[in-house]
């Protein structure tokens, strides 16, 4: 397994990054910086990517390793919101970018509610009281994070959940998820087991669920250094695999079954793969609003709380 320096130790530390050990393995994470994971390590290789040079200094979150996807996943159409009859008109998050995206906790500071040598507690709240507030999100809520390193034989295990409970005077959508990242090679090779998957409009918003072609699909494992990819994959078996020959390691990703999607984002010579389990489909709310099923859009009433966790299972390669 490589030994591989790593070259942003003091950045992690300058950014005020958490820092978790237990047996051989580092999780860093930046509660200030979207609550997001900024570095996962296991006997010096990098399981997750690491943060771009400047990242942690320059607060971007999406050059980090992970970030929590609250209240939603992926794009909201035109960044307008219809539901129950009402049209709410979210802000534009993401430069140009037509629609609003991933919700409001990656771009928001989180605060530690609890820190031991293996384990962290982060807590978010969303008061919904300013305009600005409603733009990013109508209802009011607050969000927990929960990280925690279990030894186990041979290996290690990231575990990780995340609760939303409702602070509003009325019922409202939501979907949850993570955006981790892995390191690609030409070698490595991603593997899981889905129904079907969605093809997209220029702007990724969703146009047609079809059967998996042959082009895109990962059961058995295949390689992906070549493949551009950004599509949500339906009703996917909640495990994934990634093989990582140049690095002598064995990962597997498992979320529950709340997490019925799978968005697999692969852009071309950027060396990472996206592996991103979530709750809903692409602009899900929306589209239950008309009439479509089976989004993955969920319903939380006020005062009440969901949950949804994600496991990162990483062993030396065979």
């Amino acid at each position: 397994m490589a030994d591989a320096p790593d070259t942003t130790r003091d950045e992690r530390t300058g950014a005020g990054c958490v820092v978790l050990a237990c047996a051989g393995a580092e999780l860093w994470v930046a509660p200030s910086i979207g609550g997001a994971i900024a570095g996962f390590r296991w006997r010096g290789a990098d399981i997750l990517r690491p943060p771009e040079p400047g990242a942690l200094a320059r607060g971007d979150v999406r050059a980090l390793s992970c970030y929590p996807l609250v209240p939603y996943s992926n794009r909201i159409a035109e960044a307008r919101l219809h539901w129950h009859g009402m049209t709410h008109l979210l802000a534009h998050n993401f430069g140009d970018h037509p629609h609003s995206i991933h919700g409001l906790g990656w771009q928001r500071a989180w605060t530690v509610v609890a820190s031991r040598d293996d384990a962290l507690h982060l807590r978010l709240e969303h008061p919904a009281h300013t305009p600005d507030e409603q733009a990013a999100w109508p209802w009011a809520f607050a969000c927990e994070q929960r990280f925690r390193l279990v030894a186990v034989d041979g290996g290690i295990v990231l575990d990780a959940a995340m609760t939303i409970t409702s602070q509003a005077s009325e019922a409202f959508p939501f979907g949850l998820g993570w955006h981790p990242y892995f390191p690609c090679d030409a070698s490595t090779l991603l593997g899981f087991a889905a129904r079907s998957v969605w093809r997209n409009d220029p702007t990724q918003l969703p146009l047609e669920c079809v059967p998996i072609p042959p082009a895109w699909r990962f059961d058995p494992p295949r390689r992906i250094d070549d493949l551009v990819l950004d599509q949500v994959f339906n009703d996917w078996s909640g495990s994934a695999t990634l093989q990582q020959p140049g690095q002598g390691l064995h990962l597997r990703l498992d979320a529950d079954r709340a997490c019925r999607h799978l968005v697999v984002y692969s852009p071309a010579g950027r060396g990472f793969v996206a592996v991103e389990p979530v709750t809903h489909q692409t602009d899900a709310f929306n589209r239950a609003a008309s009439g479509a099923r089976a989004t993955g859009t969920r319903i939380l009433a006020p005062g009440e709380s969901f949950s949804c966790t994600m496991r990162l299972t990483v062993h030396p390669l065979g």
